[in-house]
């Protein structure tokens, strides 16, 4: 159910969002939004602290006695995407977009804040993690690795996505892996160079590199069980300028998606051998630097159902759904979950281009839905002692 305070103040808080939107900040360069996160936490009566992962912000508030806490968190980087959606409140920094939502998510805890502040109807202490840094950079870690639970203890923490093309306020579970590990991986092929008319007197990078390419697509459709979902996506094939010259090196790099600890082992051990032994077929040398970004997103059995139960009881059992199946999108709250126990959902935001589009905007429409949902799991899991 929508919380009416809340509501009566949604225009204040679309305008908050399309602000945010104006002006997006890259990952560790949050320093506009991060100033306003701790300003109005301030302003409503949250102890703040300022500085874990550079631009972090963490709010702290407490009612009553009790001795529960719970961490609820929201991402506040934009990415490097030049924005086409032509909207009046557009970037206003030509490169950078939200195009993922983050303004929302930090708009949706702010509103959950602001009336948290007010009622004080829990027992215990809320922690509002504001992070920066999600896309790629792993800022979630970084405010572990500076110390954020050991400052700021959680019993369980939290986190939403908004996720277009399903049904505005669908909430969407999953316990378990939700979502897979995230791996990049850099591989240098090394021939030697010479001119086009005499590929006889050079070692030809590119033909190898074109045959790694290949082979490289046979490692989930022949060495990883069919029953584990994987990806390897090669996103670029960077070698040479001119038509007549062989060069002397050429760069792939991939992405690489799983969701099982086995499977993940098993693509890197795979990729490097292929790459190497692909490379070295041809007279070339193969380096493969394998960088592990993200792990998979898990979720604690408990907690994905108390947060599936409770969209059950606010919107509805059409509106709250365990999903089968998860997503090969990645997500570094996944190294909160490692630590603490928690879940991370997902919610509807309609029909749109998704996510990292230079189209995609936020749909304000899921701003107060996700704003009141935070407050009742917020009180519900710190509820009062009857």
């Amino acid at each position: 159910m929508l919380i009416s305070e809340i509501v009566a103040e949604e225009n204040d808080f679309v305008a908050l969002r399309r602000q945010l939107h104006n002006r997006p900040e890259l990952g560790y360069e949050e320093h506009e939004t991060s100033d306003l996160v701790a300003r109005l936490l301030g302003d409503w009566g949250y102890a703040v602290h300022r500085g874990l992962g550079g631009t972090g912000v963490v709010g702290t508030l407490t009612a009553g006695t009790g001795t529960r806490r719970i961490g609820i968190r929201a991402d506040m980087d934009a990415l490097p995407i030049l924005e086409e959606t032509g909207l009046a409140y557009a970037s206003a920094i030509p490169g950078r977009m939200h195009a993922c939502g983050h303004d929302g998510h930090t708009v949706m805890l702010l509103a959950a804040a602001r009336h948290l502040a007010r009622s004080r109807s829990f027992d215990g202490t809320i922690h509002l993690i504001f992070q920066p840094a999600e896309e790629g950079l792993a800022g979630a870690r970084r405010m572990m690795d500076e110390g954020l639970f050991r400052l700021f203890p959680c019993d369980a923490v939290f986190a939403v996505h908004n996720w277009p093309n399903r049904p505005v306020g669908d909430f969407l579970f999953r316990p378990g892996v939700l979502m897979s590990a995230a791996d990049n991986v850099i591989i240098t092929i090394e021939g030697k160079g010479g001119h086009g008319a005499h590929p006889e007197m050079a070692v030809d990078p590119i033909v190898a590199g074109a045959s790694t390419v290949m082979a490289l697509q046979t490692i989930v459709s022949r060495n990883i069980d069919p029953q584990e979902p994987a990806v390897i996506t090669v996103g670029a094939f960077q070698s040479g300028q001119a038509s007549n010259v062989i060069p002397g090196a050429a760069t792939l790099r991939l992405s690489v998606r799983s969701f099982a600890e086995s499977v993940h082992d098993q693509l890197e051990d795979r990729i490097t051998a292929v790459a190497r032994l692909q490379a070295e077929s041809y007279g070339c040398t193969a380096t493969v630097d394998y960088r592990r970004i993200y792990p998979a997103l898990v979720n604690t059995p408990e907690e994905t159902a108390f947060a599936h139960a409770l969209a059950v009881e606010i919107a509805g059992a059409d509106r709250a759904h365990i999903v089968a199946r998860p997503t090969p999108g990645s997500e570094d709250f996944a190294f909160m979950l490692q630590e603490k126990p928690g879940c991370y959902f997902l919610l509807g935001a309609g029909d749109g281009p998704m996510l990292h589009h230079a189209k995609f905007d936020f749909n304000d429409a899921i701003l107060t839905r996700g704003a009141s949902f935070w407050v009742h799991l917020a009180e519900r899991y710190l509820a009062k002692a009857a």
